[in-house]
């Protein structure tokens, strides 16, 4: 998988695995996770190009992906395979990500500590060159791309304005 955030051995085998199969199809893979209790899940988050991932697309690439793992048999025991869209409060996994949400606000967590600090939460400012600046509370930091374990967009009524706002001009257009 191209340059992401958050991908265990397992999962990272599995993104590199289904990766040509969903860019195939027309979608960007945005995340997978692997893992849970005796039955674990391999979740597999997808959107198209523009953003979008209704249920028919979810239940097409579940399909494909289904078959696809079927035949590479890459997990050693049984699974829950779910296929879905990011939703709005999305994971940002990739560069592009954090580039497409700058101007929102976003928590993040870091592999190692800044200051003393792992978690911080604030609005982003901008993404260039593998280095996320946001505004948090206490000020202005900068993280490195490469240091950032998980980061996921806050649900604010800001961003739900933005989507709806997306959806609207999406169906405008067709």
């Amino acid at each position: 998988m191209t340059k992401g955030i958050g991908l265990s051995d397992p999962a990272e085998h599995i993104a590199d695995l289904i990766e040509p199969t969903v860019e195939a199809l027309g979608y960007e893979l945005i995340r997978v996770s692997y893992g849970g209790g005796r039955k674990p899940t391999l979740q597999i988050m997808a959107e198209k190009p523009d953003g979008t991932m209704g249920v028919d697309d979810c239940a097409k690439l579940s399909r494909e992906l289904s078959a696809l793992m079927d035949v590479e048999d890459p997990l050693p025991d049984e699974y829950l395979l779910e296929v879905s869209s990011p939703g709005v409060d999305r994971p940002l996994t990739r560069p592009k990500d954090f580039k497409r949400w700058i101007g929102f606000d976003a928590k993040i967590e870091l592999k190692g500590q800044i200051e003393g600090r792992r978690r911080f939460r604030g609005r982003l400012v901008s993404f260039e060159n593998d280095t996320l600046n946001m505004y948090t509370d206490e000020g202005h930091i900068s993280l490195n791309f490469d240091e950032i374990s998980k980061a996921k967009l806050l649900l604010t009524d800001e961003l739900l304005d933005a989507v709806q706002k997306q959806r609207e001009m999406e169906q405008a257009d067709n």
